[in-house]
Order: C-alpha cells, then structure tokens, then sequence
C-alpha cells in the first residue's frame, strides 16, 4: 500500500507546480523575495515607507457554482480570473492597491494540465489587478470530490494610506453615482442561473442571437477587474466618496454598505441598458424586477459616489481606462437604503 494507491499521486502533484511556473512568473512584481515552492511566500513593504499611515486590506473569496458550468464545458481557462476578481475588487472598493495573490485549489484527482489552466487563469487576473501570484496550494483529496471537480479559492492582500481608504465618511446630498459596466453576470447567482437553465453541454452550447455567443459562454464569462480603473479616477484627481462592489446580493445588499447613516441612494434603472443575458435569465425563469436587483449585478460591477463637480472628469477617466461608465443614480438625504426607481 502506498499514497498513490490510496488516491493522492505526489508526482502529478510535482508536475503541476512545473508546469503552473510559467504562468506564475508573469504575475512577479519587483517586491517580491521568493519563489514558488517554497513554504510561504515573502513582500518587501520598502516602497511603501512614504506612505503617511500605510494600512493593510484583505479580502478572500471563490468562485462558487459557477464552477459546475466549467465543469460541464470543459473550460477551466477562466474562472482563476473570477477567484482574483471577487478578491482585488473588494480591496478596490476600500481604496487599496492589490498587492499579492494566493490561490487554494482543492480536487478530487490531480490533472497537472488541468491545474495549471485553472492558475493561467489566475495568473491572469493577478496581471490585470498588477497583483503578484506568491503562493497557493493544490490539495488532492479523493472521496471527498468526484475525480473530474475542483473547488477554487483565494486570498488577496492590499494596501492604501489610511487618508485615502474609501468609507463613504463624507458623502452629501447631491452626490452622482456612477456605475461600471459589468461583463456579465460575473461570479454570484449561479445556484438561481443552474435552475433556470437546463445544465447540460448541448443546452450551454445553444448559440442566442441576442447574446451574440453560445449561453455557456455568456455565462462563463470572467468577473471584470476593475483596480486599474478606480486607479484612472484617482489619478484623474477625483475622490472617489464611496464605493460598492456589486456582488451576491445585487444593488439591495451592495449599495447600501457604500452609505453612511441618514443617507439613501436614488438609482435609475432606465439610466443604462441591462444587458441581454440578464434579460434572458429573467424571461426564462419567470423572476420578477426585484429579485434580479437582489441577485445579480444587472450589468453594473462597481458603483462609485462622486461630487457631482467631478461627474464628467470621473467619466473620461473611465472610458480612458477602457471601462463603460453611466451616471446613474443620486445621493439623497433620508434612511440608509437604496430605491430604484
């Protein structure tokens, strides 16, 4: 009796940490003082020391059902872009510069070419965030998954000025918000979409005209990063007052963690055009308007709070950056909440 016979092949374990160098090595940033196998991973804070009160955020998350559909088509290329979205968005939010990445794949059977599509992908999203991929671990664990499935997760660290941290602090009535396109229905809600479609490879192969793609590859595509283009507004010398990661919960839990208290944000649903997927999945599963806001991101990833002075210069900065942007709501004195009307 060996390891081997028992499910974990140690060598396919060897193998995957060759063959994911590669794709680790495009992610290194010039603070970075080790290399991948070793048992942690070291930053160097020397470029940082001008900072006034250089402060640390965190944010971890994974990319949840959404795995299933990768599963079924096969594709495993992108999701490692969702697990670093969900996290360097977060630190975003906060007004934090991503600094580094470790993932955590767990799995039933090692793949080594498997593994190391799922980490091109996350060293994908670290070069979007400019996040350095330090460390990870792949656990191979049979019986406890089915051999083809995976779980995908991971943990980011930032940093920021603690004068420059976005807390919402110093919104005002009059306020705009703006929101930032998302490129779909990004990584929540796919315990509802996995309901309302029917889960098989001839159904995620079905090509929509009106989304212009087959309905898996709508679905699957990759959370939107949206680091470089809070870092366009700044740079732009707009203060951005708040902002919300629109994630599971949609605009009714997200928004409102923007807010400080005696504040409300007035949202205009008719203020941009909801994309076709979500109008898709509403139509097939008979969901109703709120549901959806409460749900999904409906085709907004990020709203900011600006003065309104700032609107325009907010928004070239926006589409400079690459992103679509709409102004689309107002703050208002009243009950902390969001109402869409």
């Amino acid at each position: 009796m060996d390891y081997k016979s028992a499910g974990v092949d140690i060598e396919a374990g060897y193998k995957s940490v060759e063959l994911m160098k590669e794709h680790v090595k495009k992610t290194m940033r010039p603070e970075v003082l080790t290399n991948l196998g070793g048992f942690s991973g070291a930053f160097s804070m020397e470029k940082f020391k001008d900072m006034e009160k250089p402060t640390l955020v965190s944010g971890t998350d994974g990319v949840g059902t959404k795995l299933k559909l990768a599963f079924l088509m096969d594709k495993h290329n992108t999701v490692g872009i969702d697990c670093v979205a969900m996290c360097v968005n977060d630190i975003a939010c906060a007004g934090g510069e991503p600094l580094f990445f470790l993932d955590y794949i767990a799995c039933g059977k090692n793949y080594p070419e498997k593994i190391a599509e799922i980490v091109s992908g996350v060293a994908e999203g670290c070069l979007q965030s400019e996040a350095a991929l330090i460390g990870g671990e792949t656990a191979e664990m049979p019986g406890f998954y089915p051999e083809d499935e995976y779980d995908l997760a991971g943990f980011a660290v930032g940093v920021v000025d603690e004068k420059d941290i976005i807390s919402g602090r110093d919104l005002a009535e009059g306020d705009v918000l703006i929101g930032i396109a998302s490129s779909g229905v990004h990584s929540n809600g796919f315990s509802l979409v996995r309901k309302v479609f029917e889960m098989t490879k001839e159904s995620l192969d079905t090509y929509y005209d009106e989304l212009g793609k087959t309905l898996g590859e709508a679905l699957l595509e990759p959370t939107k990063i949206y680091v470089k283009a809070l870092k366009s507004v700044k740079k732009s010398g707009v203060r951005i007052k708040a902002c919300s990661h629109i994630t599971g919960g949609g605009f009714y839990e997200n928004i409102p963690r923007m807010l400080k208290e005696d504040t409300r944000a007035v949202v205009k649903k008719d203020s941009y055009e909801v994309p076709a997927i979500f109008k898709l999945l509403q139509k097939t599963g008979d969901i109703d308007d709120h549901m959806m806001y409460n749900t999904y991101n409906m085709g907004i990833g990020m709203v900011i709070a600006v003065d309104p002075g700032d609107t325009e210069k907010a928004l070239t900065a926006l589409e400079a950056a690459g992103e679509t942007a709409y102004e689309i709501g107002i703050i208002t004195v009243g009950e902390k909440g969001v109402a869409l009307v």
